[in-house]
């Protein structure tokens, strides 16, 4: 797997994952329970994985959705 975003915005988090689950490519989001350890304030970023055959496909529709800017290793 590779990472496909980096973020501590929930919301661009949820999104892509919807996107993701829409196009039927598996993502997996790492660092999701790290929250626990900075006390939920949010500051650890959170990354969203996605299969490296399928990184391309997932960088295309995040781009179509406007939030290219936020992917990871362009």
């Amino acid at each position: 797997m590779i990472e496909l975003i980096r973020t501590n915005d929930a919301v661009i988090i949820s999104f892509v994952e919807s996107l993701m689950r829409d196009a039927g490519i598996g993502c997996f989001v790492a660092d999701q329970n790290m929250s626990v350890l900075d006390g939920s304030l949010g500051i650890l970023p959170r990354r969203v994985m996605v299969d490296a055959e399928k990184a391309d496909a997932a960088r295309r529709i995040l781009t179509d959705a406007g939030i290219a800017n936020e992917i990871r290793g362009k």
